[in-house]
């Protein structure tokens, strides 16, 4: 209930302050509002996040069909019509140096920069700078701004254009009028329609309860890094990638503002090594970023305003209300760093490198006092003013830029850079394009008449196309009853073929079963895959002697026998339990080789726990870090868009067939072993039972039954929590119900094709 009461102190606003009606005067976490079902719970299982951005927030409808309309678009006039847009000015936000490109790189780049490849979360995919929380941290001050201007234009293309796709796009037009020959662009982003509330962005809280009377009371705990600073342990919090809260990469000014280079290297390093860069493209970026624009510093942040989210009414979506001047222009506020890096911000050049190896740098302060360097040489080129005409100003250079100087790894790349401009040009464009399109996921789902379809990009994931027929429904039949006689077990295949497609994250569409990844490295060598090698390579063999048989050039993959082995053998399972089911199957994955797989890469998808297969790595204690495993399996159901009786179902279901990755009893409380029952969640939701500790930790239990005689059985917590958990309990019910079974296996089912199908970009949108 929302309590509103005049404040006789100002005519002019109100102070709206909810209570608890049954909470007393007792705040929550964040000071004046009420206590949250969080502040109550600390620890609850949020399942309610896998129902996140569903189809009622979208005002499009689920019908719309956006490659459609995009594909309808003149991309050469439209870029045309951003390009004419970005060497205009407008009053109310003039652009710098005539040219508003350099502030439109940066909108599109911290877009962009979310990015992290731990868990494929972030990105330019869904435009999320949009929301809360991106839209106000610090790092992205004034891209409201950018979005704002550039609004005439997504209005005038409406649906048709995303949000995602004219952020990123705009930002190629920008460095194309500088003279950047771009590596393409791909569209196909589709928009979020409200905020992320799920993604993990640190264990810090900031609470900015500044005042008129108190503009420094902000509060921020800094607890993302372990360790202590220096030693062999220190790293960054995992999937973290950013290194302060409230940043896109690192602090400008070195970490804690210390100024100090060869720590931000440090930095630097990990944060764009936990963004999917190396050292090549790491400094490309930074150097070809920094060719452009300038940097804005000119009025303390104590004097700056609240960011979006929590800004005033009347400012209409727009933050960091500046009071100085018209509050832009040369009085313009952004990270607190004042200058610009090259004589010439407008035009691409190797100015940048040329500069910050030339000359000598020594620290000094911006006018908003913030940290920076400046060059020793007095006679060094001087920058044109963004503002004012015939105005010169010094050279500025980041402490992360001296960093790309001091440290010898980045240096190297420096001195690449420097002696071949058109190596450093062709790898800031790839590199580019790599950070604009790395969360898009395979090519299938890009679309447009820039897209590049070359297979020497291994971030892409690529599966080369097939050169014969695809099998049809008789050869599927007949498959079917081939692999059925191999001699393999329901639970064999059905763990298999969950495996090759469980690595899925919908977050940046990697993983899957598409392209038999699972019988290459390094999947084929996870510990918690060890289960699948006998079964790949029977299915191996039968895939030589169909393709060997096989007339009118048709030949089956190893990624399609893989999944419907499984199928084949789910429904058997079914037919056995007294459900006869038809599981679909659709034809068409590729395999794809070793030579286009990153084993780097895909190694950031080897799981440290998985519920569905009841499995957690050896050294899970030191990895976690306290999370438990049933957040971790929550975390996973989400990579899988799956909906809470999706999770549940699927989970009761592999329980039931024992897809368990070393066949251990955890969970498996049935005595037929291989048939879809719904014994799960009856006994699960049983109360003849008695569940006990089996480890002072609480990580494994065993359940008694409250009457001598009956069978006792074993679980994990990613058992447990289906019982546990009131919203899921309540899901698990339905399904033990006396009318539960075929409805169980009927969702069952359908969970198991829709995880089997995520990665069909090839047959779907």
């Amino acid at each position: 209930m929302l309590h509103i009461e005049h404040d006789k102190t100002n005519t002019a606003s109100f102070n709206m302050q909810g209570k608890c009606p049954f909470g007393g005067d007792r705040i929550g976490g964040v000071e004046g509002t009420p206590p949250t079902l969080a502040d109550w719970y600390p620890n609850r299982l949020k399942v309610e996040l896998l129902h996140q951005n569903g189809p009622q927030a979208n005002p499009l409808g689920e019908d719309f069909d956006y490659a459609a309309a995009f594909n309808k678009i003149d991309l050469e006039a439209l870029k045309q019509e951003i390009k004419s847009f970005l060497t205009t000015s407008v009053d109310w936000w003039p652009s710098d140096y005539g040219n508003y490109g350099p502030q439109m790189i940066r909108m599109a780049w911290h877009s962009a920069g979310t990015y992290r490849i731990a868990d494929g979360r972030g990105g330019a995919g869904e435009a999320l700078q949009r929301f809360a929380p991106i839209d106000s941290w610090w790092d992205n001050g004034n891209t409201d701004k950018s979005r704002r201007l550039i609004w005439p234009i997504k209005q005038k293309y409406g649906s048709a254009l995303s949000w995602a796709d004219l952020i990123v796009l705009t930002g190629n037009c920008a460095l194309e009028i500088m003279g950047f020959p771009t590596y393409g662009f791909a569209g196909g982003r589709q928009d979020a329609w409200e905020a992320d509330n799920s993604t993990y962005w640190g264990p810090e809280v900031i609470h900015d309860l500044r005042t008129a009377e108190a503009p420094d009371k902000m509060v921020n705990r800094d607890k993302r890094w372990r360790g202590q600073n220096g030693d062999a342990d220190y790293d960054l919090e995992n999937p973290l990638a950013a290194s302060h809260q409230a940043l896109i990469y690192v602090n400008p000014e070195g970490p804690y503002a210390n100024g100090d280079p060869l720590g931000s290297a440090r930095d630097i390093r990990t944060t764009f090594t936990r963004m999917a860069m190396n050292n090549e493209e790491t400094v490309a970026l930074i150097a070809g970023g920094h060719a452009f624009g300038k940097s804005h510093g000119m009025v303390p942040s104590k004097e700056i305003g609240m960011p979006p989210e929590i800004a005033p009414m009347e400012q209409m979506g727009l933050g960091w209300h500046n009071p100085r001047g018209n509050g832009n222009a040369e009085n313009t506020m952004t990270n607190g760093i004042e200058g610009s890096w090259t004589p010439n911000p407008t035009q691409w050049d190797n100015d940048y490198l040329t500069n910050l190896f030339k000359f000598e740098w020594e620290q000094t302060k911006s006018p908003a006092g913030a940290l920076q360097w400046t060059p020793v040489d007095k006679n060094a080129p001087k920058t044109p003013d963004a503002h004012i005409l015939g105005q010169m100003n010094a050279l500025m250079m980041m402490t992360t830029d001296i960093a790309l100087k001091e440290d010898p790894e980045y240096r190297k790349v420096c001195e690449k850079f420097l002696g071949d401009f058109d190596a450093f040009t062709q790898a800031f464009s790839k590199a580019w394009y790599k950070l604009t399109h790395r969360d898009m996921g395979p090519r299938e789902r890009y679309i447009g008449p820039e897209k590049r379809n070359e297979n020497d990009l291994l971030w892409q994931d690529p599966i080369p196309l097939a050169d014969y027929m695809p099998i049809d429904a008789a050869d599927v039949a007949a498959l079917k009853k081939d692999i059925m006689g191999l001699g393999l077990s329901v639970s064999d295949l059905v763990f298999t073929a969950f495996s090759a497609a469980v690595t899925h994250r919908h977050s940046d569409k990697r993983g899957g079963a598409n392209g038999g990844r699972l019988a290459l490295a390094p999947q084929k060598d996870w510990a918690v895959n060890r289960r699948t090698v006998p079964v790949v390579a029977a299915l191996r063999t039968l895939q030589e002697k169909f393709n060997g048989a096989a007339a009118g050039g048709k030949k089956v993959s190893l990624a399609d026998l893989i999944v419907l082995g499984g199928c084949a053998a789910l429904e058997k399972a079914a037919a056995d339990a007294g459900v006869p089911t038809d599981v679909p199957f659709t034809p068409g994955r590729r395999d794809t080789t070793q030579e286009l797989t990153d084993i780097e890469m895909f190694n950031w998808l080897k799981p440290v726990a998985d519920g569905f297969r009841n499995y957690l790595d050896k050294g899970f204690k030191d990895i976690a870090q306290g999370v438990a495993p049933e957040q971790m399996f929550l975390d996973k159901a989400q990579l899988l868009s799956l909906t809470a009786p999706e999770w549940v179902a699927l989970t009761g279901g592999l329980r039931a067939l024992n897809a368990n990755h070393d066949n251990s009893p955890y969970g498996i409380f049935t005595d037929r072993v291989g048939v879809l029952t719904n014994d799960f969640f009856t006994v699960l939701t049983s109360p003849d039972f008695e569940w006990k500790k089996a480890d002072p930790a609480g990580m494994t239990f065993t359940l008694e039954p409250r009457t001598a005689g009956q069978k006792s059985y074993a679980a994990t917590r990613a058992d447990l929590v289906f019982g546990s958990n009131s919203q899921l309990r309540a899901v698990a019910e339905v399904y033990a119900g006396q009318d539960g079974h075929p409805r169980f296996v009927k969702a069952f089912v359908k969970a198991w094709h829709k995880v089997m199908m995520l990665d069909r970009y090839d047959v779907k949108a």
